[in-house]
């Protein structure tokens, strides 16, 4: 298998992404132009992790709101997988379903894991703060889940505070 490409830099053009999403919706880069959001990507629909991480976005998100910031969450998961998650967790945000891959190489979140010995390739649980202009304003990889969604909204604090 081929490396990984690298995470996108800081102030790099945020790879292009069209994909389907939880409700019958679709996400784009393109959709989003002019407008600063959050990007992450999670390893796993209705996993404890990411039942923990999408909870705290969406708790998050009358907060993330005053910022203008949308939220959108990505995984490998078949759209069915997604559209339960997102219906049991009653989740207003679009989760979008990177079946092909494309989004998540371009990204460079489909990495080798290990768990028990055993080598396999799966999601690194990251989030990409994107600006107004499409470019990554912040990174954060190997998320650990707790007290990451209040990391995120200080940075985008910044990212729309004036003179930013």
């Amino acid at each position: 298998m081929a490396d990984t490409p690298p995470f996108p830099a800081i102030g790099a053009p945020a790879p292009d992404f069209a994909m389907p999403a939880s409700k019958g919706r679709q996400v784009s880069l393109a959709a989003m132009k002019g407008r600063p959001f959050v990007l992450y990507f999670y390893p796993k629909a209705s996993t404890p992790g990411c039942t923990t991480e999408a909870c705290d976005f969406q708790e998050a998100l009358a907060a993330l709101g005053g910022t203008g910031l949308p939220v959108i969450g990505v995984s490998r998961d078949s759209m069915k997988a997604i559209d339960n998650f997102a219906t049991k967790q009653n989740l207003a945000f679009p989760l979008a379903s990177d079946a092909t891959g494309t989004v998540t190489e371009a990204y460079g979140v489909w990495v080798e894991k290990t768990l028990y010995g055993r080598k396999y390739m799966g999601i690194e649980r990251a989030t990409f703060l994107i600006d107004a202009d499409g470019r990554v304003a912040h990174v954060w990889r190997n998320v650990k889940v707790p007290g990451h969604v209040a990391d995120v909204m200080q940075a985008a604090s910044r990212l729309s505070a004036p003179g930013q």
